[in-house]
């Protein structure tokens, strides 16, 4: 794990440092960014050499079964699963954005908000704005989102890195650190879990013979790696350190290794050095809040469970990070000014637009075989634990799937953001903490045969899902105009970076995709993050349409500059368009034109002057 406590550890440090000298110093700049890297390289190299590596503390989830004689079996179906891995990373990840002539385009569908947004977040980043910055997408509010990725990416651009190859290697490299992770928690059966997850839908195929993403419409237990690690740039980050914790706190608190005094084995000793483990908890929610939540949920749990000895060092761990896991979270909810999005919600998605559907044909047809599965282990691990009444200390799997299951139930029971669907995010991590277990304490029991089918069964619907939605989208899906988004950088370049401009309300803006902040950005983003947009939709509208108070619009939301363009033409047709004898042009081009709202534009000099 040295090689992965290392890399996480180096874009920990590198973003936190980022996110405290760009607010000491009014922004980031190059030299900042320079530091923070080096900062981050220089972390990393202290966690590898304090890092320890517990090959014991996976050898019988990742072999399956002590002593099994399947080694090259093992080894096969590994460099299997690997290039199917592989094969998605790269067509993800190198084609995850790139030009087309005269079109910028992404490779995903999902990705054209998605990607869209955050490319507004790191452009905004860099072009040196305070920390922590105004919401880019809404004006008077700050920025609610964690953007520790985007963060680091803004590094990379600032040292020198342009946007798309620092997307790419951010993307490619956050792979790699996934499939290892994935691996290092769970096995090769863990990978495929989340390589292939899904449900009965995928076997539409063998009537239909077309192979297209089935779980992509009307379904909610989407392909995990085309619906969350492509378009979810957070958990390019959070996904490996989350496991790296799951990692690190079972082989302290749950793994023995042999004694030769003490038949029974002694505590294997920790992965992680303190420091790092500390790091990377407290500084969680900078880069995923509903990671955040499950490892929390994860130690409150141990916490409950543990000994005096396990209790003093998590309690230890927790009231350590409280400080900076709670300044994160105030950072990323506009001062805790975002309003509470929990709310009662049974089902999930049960009852919800196009994923509607009766109780046991939901769960069904999202989840297949695996929940009747995850009920046979759960009875299964009480039944050992009854028998040798030990309930937890000696029975890692019960300990890692009553945590899940609570988180589990939590996501179907209670609506964490606007959109139910969101809480995928913490269904994955009961998801991913239950499949090691699923393998070694109950699957890998039985004879190969049954193995086999059981696998089938599991991972089919995602296989297909998978290789279908990569081979659907091969031409990819336009954002932007590159002559446009260059004019428009070239005219704004010049202009304050704390600026916010009155411009039509979309997702893919070049004034967005420059990193410079609109009153409203696109509606589907503000719903999201909780924002009621209406009032200032309608005064917006007043302002771009040209009514009477149109100066007395701007100056209530804030505005200082008047975009006009190709989107503000077609969806303000009726516009009147005052400004345009009223303020001053300071730009112009094939793009459109700029008009500078708190300056009277000056008339002209009298004939014969």
């Amino acid at each position: 794990m040295k090689a992965l406590s290392t890399g996480v550890t180096c874009v920990n440090v590198a973003t936190v440092s980022a996110v405290l000298f760009g607010m000491a110093a009014g922004g980031l700049h190059t030299w900042i960014a320079l530091l923070c890297l080096m900062l981050g390289l220089a972390a990393g190299a202290v966690a590898w050499f304090q890092t320890c590596e517990a090959e014991s503390a996976t050898a019988a989830v990742v072999s399956g079964i002590a002593g099994s004689p399947r080694r090259s079996y093992r080894c096969i179906w590994f460099w299997l699963v690997a290039a199917c891995f592989a094969f998605f990373a790269f067509r993800s990840f190198c084609w995850l954005l790139f030009a087309d002539g005269n079109q910028l385009k992404v490779q995903s569908p999902n990705n054209l908000g998605d990607l869209s947004l955050h490319i507004a977040y790191i452009k905004n980043f860099a072009n040196g704005v305070g920390i922590w910055p105004e919401n880019p997408i809404h004006v008077f509010s700050r920025l609610r989102y964690p953007a520790g990725t985007d963060i680091f990416n803004a590094l990379l651009l600032l040292a020198g890195l342009d946007l798309t190859r620092g997307l790419i290697w951010a993307g490619l490299f956050g792979s790699l650190a996934t499939f290892y992770a994935l691996y290092r928690w769970g096995g090769v059966f863990t990978v495929a879990g989340f390589l292939f997850n899904g449900g009965l839908t995928g076997f539409v195929f063998f009537e239909s013979l077309k192979l297209i993403d089935y779980q992509d419409k009307g379904v909610a237990w989407k392909s995990l790696p085309i619906s969350m690690l492509v378009t979810q740039r957070g958990l390019l980050y959070a996904l490996p350190v989350g496991l790296l914790l799951l990692y690190h706190w079972r082989a302290r608190y749950f793994v023995s290794v042999p004694n030769e005094n003490n038949n029974r084995g002694t505590k294997a000793p920790p992965t992680l050095p303190f420091w790092v483990e500390l790091t990377l908890y407290a500084t969680m929610p900078l880069f995923h809040l509903h990671t955040f939540l499950a490892l929390s949920i994860v130690a409150a749990f141990f916490f409950l469970i543990g000994d005096r000895v396990m209790r003093k060092q998590l309690a230890i761990l927790v009231g350590l990070a409280l400080l900076p896991a709670s300044f994160f979270v105030w950072s990323i909810t506009d001062h805790f000014q975002a309003r509470s999005l929990l709310a009662w919600q049974p089902g999930w998605v049960q009852t919800t637009g196009d994923f509607a559907s009766p109780f046991l044909k939901f769960w069904l047809w999202n989840f297949g075989f695996f929940l009747p599965l995850v009920l046979a282990l759960i009875g299964l691990c009480i039944w050992q634990a009854r028998r040798s009444n030990n309930w937890f200390r000696a029975q890692p799997a019960l300990a890692f799937t009553t945590p899940a299951a609570v988180i589990f139930l939590f996501a179907c029971l209670v609506k964490t953001a606007p959109w139910e669907w969101d809480n995928i995010k913490l269904i994955i991590w009961a998801y991913l903490m239950v499949l090691p277990f699923l393998w070694s304490d109950l699957i890998a029991r039985w004879q190969t045969p049954v193995r086999v089918a059981v696998c089938i069964a599991l991972f089919t619907s995602g296989f297909v899902s998978l290789f279908g939605s990569l081979a659907e989208n091969q031409t990819g899906h336009g954002i932007a105009d590159r002559a446009e988004l260059d004019g428009v950088g070239s005219a704004v370049r010049k202009l304050p970076v704390e600026a916010r401009f009155a411009a039509y309300p979309t997702y893919n803006h070049p004034l967005l995709l420059n990193g410079r902040k609109v009153v409203l950005g696109y509606p589907g983003h503000l719903w999201t993050q909780g924002f009621d947009y209406a009032p200032v939709e309608k005064k917006l509208n007043a302002l771009m349409q040209g009514a009477p108070d149109w100066r007395e619009q701007a100056r209530s939301l804030g505005v200082r500059y008047l975009f006009w363009g190709r989107e503000e033409k077609a969806n303000y047709a009726t516009s009147r368009h005052p400004w345009e004898l009223e303020a001053p042009l300071i730009a112009t081009g094939g793009w459109g034109a700029i008009y500078d709202l708190e300056v009277p534009r000056l008339a002209p000099p009298a004939v014969g002057q």
